[in-house]
């Protein structure tokens, strides 16, 4: 529970509010509803409003809808989004998106469709509505949508002093901004100061002697993928967005660059189990059907090569049974340490930590590893298959088997993103698919093939 700078308590939406909430909303006491809500934090409304049935959904609406803000309308799943939009009356969605940023507006839109569009669109005053059309305007996954217009300039000779006039006299600033952009007269960035430094120099310093040696501007055709890794990877806190003819168009701040990393982190583990990158848990049965069958049906074909290396070894399955309830333990095993290889790959490869300078290297590394890992591990099932059976020369089969397909998979789970990658294709997408059928396919024939040398 903390105390917010106005003054209002702040609680968190724990499991008793959120009854409450439902029973209010359920007897229709609005003063109650209000009451219980008002000292929630925008983002804890939101998920309160993700875990509602479309009825009740509708019906806090009805009831809330004159507390709705932009905060609230930015925080709600985009799954569900449209749906609220629709819910409301035109002026309140129209009062809530003049108090956010161009760029919170875009991605507002960007979710919606063209009906809904055009609504959010038309409650903007015509400056803010021109400004968001032409981020909307640029690539979809662009700097240019990440972007906000309202930025925070002054000319590169300035003085602190000057700068701190202008602040204090300005009519309207961002409500969060980090640096003043220092540009020439053609609007183009030669820098910029945080707030800090101003505040702490004295009046007649220079502003372009206190600027930060981070600087660094992107091009507004520049994927969002590539914006995230330089916030992350130079520790930026805002960065200036410029045309093509290096003229400040916007400015990306820190947390729309981390939200894109949040979003490709989450769509890679959706991906890699084969789900969609959009999947979700607000999704209709029909949408979830649509992002998982696919899969599925890929997953049936590869399947089908397991089945069809087993078939080719009938007889030895029909002289030796036990051979039918050991081949998975081989295969399960091996699906493990591929998908462990293949995950830390795929985070590797989105990190940029892997790549073709040091690709060599660190398939050695998988090798090494998957061949230490089968020594452990036939070590201890050979063992086991030997004294289950009596007969040493299962464990040895067993063993074999285990040592081949660990250094398969640790291979595998390496060189199938990396060969995604070097195709254009992301490296999360069907990946674990790919390694999971090579797995079974290899630790099948190794299982069943040293059987049928050794024991046949």
């Amino acid at each position: 529970m903390a105390e917010n700078v106005a003054g209002i308590e702040e609680v968190e939406l724990d499991d008793a509010r959120m009854e409450a909430i439902r029973a209010a909303v359920e007897a229709d006491d609005s003063g109650a509803v209000l009451r219980l809500v008002e000292p929630l934090h925008a983002a804890d409304i939101a998920d309160f409003l993700e875990q509602l049935d479309t009825r009740d959904r509708r019906a806090f609406l009805a009831i809330y809808a004159g507390e709705i803000d932009g905060d609230l309308l930015s925080e709600i799943d985009e799954t569900i989004r449209e749906e609220v939009i629709e819910s409301l009356p035109a002026a309140v969605v129209a009062e809530a998106v003049r108090d956010l940023d161009t760029d919170d507006v875009v991605d507002i839109l960007e979710d919606l469709e063209a009906p809904a569009q055009g609504r959010i669109l038309e409650a903007l005053d015509l400056a803010d509505r021109v400004a968001v059309e032409q981020a909307m305007a640029f690539p979809e996954g662009s700097a240019g949508r990440l972007m906000q217009r309202e930025v925070v300039v002054a000319p590169a000779h300035w003085t602190v002093g000057e700068a701190i006039d202008y602040l204090r006299g300005a009519e309207v600033l961002p409500d969060q901004f980090y640096h003043v952009i220092l540009v020439d007269p053609r609007m183009k960035p030669q820098g910029y100061v945080t707030l800090g430094r101003i505040l702490s120099a004295r009046r007649e310093a220079a502003l372009r002697d206190l600027a930060e040696e981070s600087f660094r501007t992107v091009e507004a055709t520049e994927e969002e993928s590539e914006v995230a890794y330089m916030f992350n990877q130079y520790h930026l806190i805002s960065c200036p967005v410029v045309d093509a003819g290096g003229r400040l168009v916007g400015v990306i701040t820190i947390d729309d660059a981390m939200n894109v990393l949040d979003e490709e982190h989450e769509a890679d583990m959706l991906m890699l189990a084969g789900v969609g990158e959009d999947a979700s848990v607000l999704d209709g049965p029909f949408a979830t059907v649509r992002q998982r069958l696919p899969w599925l049906v890929v997953n049936l074909f590869t399947a089908s090569i397991s089945a069809f290396v087993i078939s080719r070894f009938e007889a030895t399955i029909a002289a030796i049974v036990a051979l039918a309830a050991l081949m998975p333990i081989v295969a399960s095993t091996g699906g493990v340490a591929g998908t462990q290889s293949l995950a830390v790959a795929v985070r590797a490869l989105a990190a940029r930590d892997l790549t073709s300078s040091n690709a060599r290297r660190v398939v050695f590394r998988e090798l090494a590893a998957g061949a230490m890992n089968g020594l452990a591990l036939a070590a201890i099932i050979g063992l086991a298959g030997w004294g289950l059976f009596g007969d040493p020369w299962i464990g040895a089969v067993l063993a074999a088997a285990m040592i081949v397909n660990q250094i398969v998979a640790a291979l595998g789970g390496v060189l199938v993103p990396l060969t995604m990658d070097r195709l254009g294709l992301d490296p999360a997408l069907a990946s674990g698919t790919f390694v999971t059928t090579l797995t079974d396919v290899m630790g099948f024939l190794a299982f069943l093939g040293f059987a049928t040398l050794v024991l046949i």
